[in-house]
């Protein structure tokens, strides 16, 4: 399930990852005795967290009807997707704990992880914990480089195990001084940029003319002394009256504005908090880092660590306001070329395959814009939108249950039809209704993205389970499938619960990068 959420982060496909963990793990799960209800949901839901979980197409398709920015809604799903992820995961292992038959242990022999006779090496001559084994290696290095062939290690190799080994330390070290740089230096600078120059103006003025009285103008919140307007405003900056107070300036959507409010209330607290829970989980693990543990260790650096770097490395520039979304797709292109040449795995025919598939995948979004438009401009002409809304305030609902009818459709309708169908032709005639229940877009349309996945999972049109389908072994079954499947719909309807009981889960991310 967690290789199936990161897989799905990376690529955003929900096919692709299905397809590609049915190949992987489908037949090794069935060989070890798994139960095939719990292979096949395993592989179905964690394949289609990739459309929800950022960066999703389903997201910048709806972004697109909904005329709401993709940013913000990629800020929303971050959490939920996120969330749901970590139900999925309670309801695995609570069936295996209650029912241990559908998930039986693995016998001894094939625990056992084959060890390189240099890791052997390390462990016998240096010492059995890795991290000083390898520290002592670097620094002592003579029985590593006279050792055996196929115990022998280069300089560099030596060097390249200790940065293995602090692989862990540093990812969360790297993790812990982001998460403080931005809601500290970061956004303590642009409040410093923001309210120090405004007052410093307006304190210069009333000193300079407390004679005349002051006529009240209005200064750009970013102007400085040199570049103070009074009557000509740049048309983007927001708007101060000189007789206002620091604490008065509005507030304005955007970086700037989360910025205004500081850090979040007890925040230095609970960062030492994670900071030594993070330190300890730490030491316990480098306390039992052995010769296995540390090849272990290895094989992830070399197979999930550079894709998750690179997927974190563009949602970040994203979420951060650094590129646009269509630029973070040229940085992740970026990466992906350069982990391809450095695997040795880069060649004209796979770059063929991905150009083409970029291709198709971007004609078919473009052309599902073009669809919604037309559909909604034709529904909206011809009085459909009118004959809706007058409907439904004839029901005289109250906002919950405006909710619960709207995502009640959405899911049912998520039976027969694909997600992209339900945004492009039902959604637009939900959305002109929000504002007469004071219903937050970004929340209702959060709601739909995680509704949407029971679309991926509900038969008679389950893709998820005609994709696994095609690559499971002959004894496997639709209806297997498709009773692995079931329950994790209810965990869907579960999550929208919870979002809507707690919807800050949803508005918390998206409100304190961009305010509002």
């Amino acid at each position: 399930m967690i290789v199936c959420t990161f897989w799905g982060i990376a690529s955003g496909l929900v096919g692709a990852v299905v397809v590609l963990m049915g190949v992987i793990a489908m037949k090794p799960m069935l060989n070890a005795g798994y139960d095939t209800r719990l292979a096949a949901g395993v592989i179905t839901a964690g394949g289609t967290l990739g459309i929800l979980i950022p960066p999703s197409v389903m997201i910048i398709v709806y972004a697109a009807v909904a005329g709401q920015s993709v940013v913000k809604l990629y800020a929303a799903a971050m959490v939920p997707g996120f969330f749901l992820a970590f139900l999925y995961l309670v309801y695995i292992i609570g069936w295996a704990l209650i029912n241990p038959k559908v998930a039986p242990k693995l016998p001894a022999e094939q625990l056992v992880v084959p060890l390189p006779a240099s890791i052997r090496f390390l462990g016998e001559n240096y010492s059995k914990n890795m991290l000083v084994a390898t520290i002592k290696a670097l620094f002592s290095p003579s029985k590593l480089l006279n050792a055996s062939n196929d115990a022998r290690l280069s300089f560099q190799q030596i060097a390249k195990n200790v940065l293995a080994a602090l692989t862990p330390f540093i990812l969360v070290a790297l993790t812990m001084w982001g998460v403080w740089w931005y809601v500290i230096i970061h956004q303590q600078a642009e409040r410093d940029a923001l309210n120090v120059p405004v007052v410093t103006q307006v304190a210069q003025s009333a000193a300079s003319d407390a004679s005349e009285p002051a006529e009240e103008g209005l200064v750009a919140l970013d102007a400085t002394s040199s570049n103070l307007k009074s009557k000509a405003i740049e048309e983007d900056a927001p708007l101060v009256a000189l007789d206002a107070a620091a604490g008065d300036a509005p507030t304005e959507a955007g970086p700037a504005a989360a910025a205004d409010n500081g850090p979040p209330e007890n925040f230095e607290l609970y960062f030492a908090l994670t900071c030594v829970l993070f330190g300890l989980l730490l030491i316990y693990y480098y306390i039992n880092l052995d010769e296995e543990q540390f090849e272990i260790l290895k094989l992830l650096i070399e197979s999930v660590v550079p894709l998750g770097v690179l997927t974190i490395l563009v949602l970040a520039v994203i979420l951060l306001g650094i590129t646009t979304a269509t630029e973070s797709a040229a940085v992740g292109a970026l990466g992906a070329f350069i982990l391809a040449l450095q695997a040795g795995t880069l060649n004209f025919e796979r770059t063929k395959q991905a150009v083409f598939l970029t291709a198709k995948t971007t004609s078919m979004v473009c052309w599902l814009f073009v669809g919604s438009a037309l559909f909604s401009a034709v529904f909206t002409i011809l009085g459909g939108q009118s004959i809706i809304e007058q409907w439904v305030l004839k029901l005289d609902l109250t906002p919950i249950q405006f909710m619960l009818l709207s995502q009640a459709i959405i899911f049912f309708l998520g039976w027969p039809l694909e997600w992209t169908e339900i945004i492009v032709i039902f959604v637009p005639i939900f959305l002109p209704l929000l504002a007469h229940f004071q219903i937050d877009p970004l929340l209702w349309g959060t709601l739909v993205f995680v509704n949407l996945q029971a679309a991926f999972l509900s038969p008679p049109v389950a893709m998820s389970a005609f994709y696994l389908k095609g690559v499971s072994p002959p004894g496997v079954t639709l209806n297997q499938i498709f009773a692995g499947m079931m329950p994790y719909m209810f965990i869907v309807i579960a999550c929208m619960v919870f979002m809507y009981i707690l919807p800050g889960m949803t508005l918390w991310l998206p409100k304190f990068l961009y305010g509002g």
